[in-house]
């Protein structure tokens, strides 16, 4: 359903199930859970999908390992199932990850675990090489039943130097376990979306709208896109917006109603670097280590790159993060540590990115003691307005719990039955997922006619949806783009039918090409020019688009124009469209 028919539906009938405000992960997970029961439901995200927190994460579907010396067993359990289901339900998109824990101690870590475990110390440490066993132990114990992954396993010193002999020479040994990554996150969200609309017929979701509460108690949706207001009567507010949910609230609710502060959030901040060395270095795994101050660290491969990351820092006002520049040193540093013979150029840091956790809130002045957990609470309106239900918490890996979580609770206040489950419920392209890979891409593209080089991309980048999307592009004439893996009949295929709206949209979140590095300002110009003729801009409209773009890209990622145009000349396949690595 295109926008202008969503916003005519709504004039029609502006009466709602339930409203969502957060197309985050979140936010879209509850939204497909409720439009599979039959419900009319309406989503509103002020900016785009998925472009806040769920496009921030460190790009890992886990368990959460140092979770458990928190005592958050059940968690830990939770995600891990989740983990796993996401490996069965989105294999186009999520893989395991063998992942590798430097261990620099025998004992150390245990009687500060103990102390941790008791609420008795609030200071990381480091973990000795038994505290990590007894962790490893919980979590193969855990999934001991599915059995999907190899259990962990140890290394002594000079068998972990022998394969990894860039880590740091003080090691005592490692332990190598299995988690999962996820290499299109926000494209992800997007299949969830899709899911909900086509699951229900009235179901509606707006990007660049706005949820707004009227002095006499009445909601209105406010279009940023067209400037259009209008009516909406919910039956009840679901308030998905993660580290945004109290400044949400206060235009849902008058000052004397309004609830206590529910979030606290923190940030995490990453780096994707474009260095050979380091790449081979981690000979294709994920090292998972504890920084000198015992803060845990990720690095791994991701799409050709490097992803490092993550810092842990409160923060007031979620619109303003982005990874500053003590943060980059920061990461740097836990780097040159753990791998002291590499030296990373300025240059080589193509792309940086800030999210927030939505963590519950805390007066807690160690950020890793908040609780990572999540839960709902539904607060009443005064003036016999709907209820609001508030969703705090939540850690991407376990988007699908927490949508049903929320959703469960939804149903039983509306008194409706739940008819349909998402446990076992494919996603996008991962529904038909083939057991012979290169057969079915031979196939499809003696069907539709297309090289295979090009099939093979669009099934890295779309799962089995590349069929649709092939058909497409074989149904018009197509032209090749400045990135010799991109054509101008696949983007414009993502225009029409996944709601792009900004120039943003498509670099950053339809396509990897921004966070891969592979984004030069040819391509940029290029994109936009098919963009602005999509949507009939005029050139100031396409060059306001543009100075927004690029002021985006250089303040948020610290991606300058520059850069970009230093890029022109690198003409290269991008990176996500060979197989996942690990």
């Amino acid at each position: 359903m295109k926008r202008q028919e969503i916003l005519d539906g709504l004039r029609q009938s502006p009466k709602v199930d339930v409203c969502v405000i957060g197309g985050g992960i979140n936010g879209i997970s509850v939204f497909r859970e409720l439009a599979l029961q039959g419900l009319t439901v309406l989503l509103v995200e002020k900016h785009d999908y998925c472009s806040g927190a769920s496009s921030a994460l460190s790009r890992m579907v886990h368990g959460g390992l140092r979770y458990l010396e928190n005592g958050e067993f059940k968690l830990v359990q939770e995600s891990l199932a989740e983990r796993d289901r996401l490996l069965r339900n989105a294999p186009h998109y999520v893989a395991p990850l063998p992942t590798t824990v430097p261990v620099f101690d025998l004992f150390s870590g245990l009687g500060n675990g103990i102390v941790r475990f008791l609420g008795l110390s609030r200071r990381p440490s480091r973990r000795g090489a038994i505290a990590i066993k007894a962790g490893l132990s919980i979590y193969d114990f855990l999934t001991r039943k599915r059995a999907l992954m190899p259990r962990h396993q140890f290394r002594g010193r000079r068998a972990t130097l022998e394969k990894w002999p860039a880590l740091n020479g003080g090691i005592k040994s490692s332990a190598t376990y299995f988690d999962a990554w996820v290499s299109h996150p926000e494209r992800l969200g997007l299949e969830l979306l899709q899911d909900g609309l086509s699951a229900k017929v009235g179901s509606m979701a707006l990007n660049y709208a706005q949820l707004r509460r009227m002095e006499n108690g009445a909601y209105f949706v406010e279009d940023h896109i067209g400037g259009a207001s209008l009516a909406v009567e919910p039956a009840l507010i679901i308030n998905a917006t993660g580290g945004w949910i109290d400044i949400a609230n206060q235009s849902l609710f008058s000052p004397e109603t309004r609830p206590a502060p529910l979030v606290g959030g923190t940030k995490g901040s990453h780096l994707i670097i474009d260095n050979a060395a380091l790449r081979a270095a981690l000979a294709d795994h994920m090292i998972y280590y504890e920084n000198e101050d015992g803060r845990i660290c990720i690095l791994f491969p991701y799409l050709g790159k490097v992803l490092v990351g993550s810092t842990d820092i409160r923060v007031d006002d979620p619109e303003a993060v982005r990874c500053e520049d003590d943060e980059r040193d920061y990461i740097l540093q836990s780097l040159a540590f753990v791998l002291p013979g590499l030296v990373i150029l300025p240059e080589e840091i193509v792309f940086q990115f800030s999210g927030v956790r939505p963590l519950p809130a805390s007066s807690d002045s160690f950020t890793g003691r908040i609780p990572r957990d999540h839960f709902c609470t539904i607060v009443e309106p005064d003036n016999g307005g709907p209820p609001v239900l508030c969703m705090i918490g939540g850690k991407w890996t376990t988007f699908r719990s927490f949508g049903e979580l929320a959703a469960d609770m939804a149903l039983d206040r509306l008194g409706h039955p739940r008819h349909v489950a998402t446990t076992d419920r494919p996603i996008g392209g991962g529904r038909g997922y083939p057991a012979n890979v290169p057969a079915w891409l031979a196939q499809v593209a003696a069907d539709k006619g297309l090289p295979l080089p090009q099939l093979v991309r669009l099934f890295s980048r779309y799962g089995t949806d590349a069929e649709a999307i092939a058909g497409f592009i074989a149904a018009g004439p197509d032209a090749p783009l400045p990135h010799v893996g991109y054509s101008v009949r696949e983007l414009q295929c993502l225009i029409r039918d996944e709601a792009v709206e900004h120039l943003d949209d498509l670099l950053l979140r339809r396509t990897t090409l921004a966070i891969s590095g592979e984004l030069s300002l040819t391509m940029m110009d290029a994109v936009l020019d098919l963009l602005a003729q999509e949507k009939g801009w005029t050139p100031a409209q396409r060059a306001g688009e543009r100075d927004r773009f690029l002021t985006l890209l250089n303040g948020r990622h610290g991606v300058d124009e520059t850069m970009l145009s230093a890029r022109n000349e690198r003409r290269s396949i991008p990176c996500d469209t060979t197989a996942k690595s690990g």
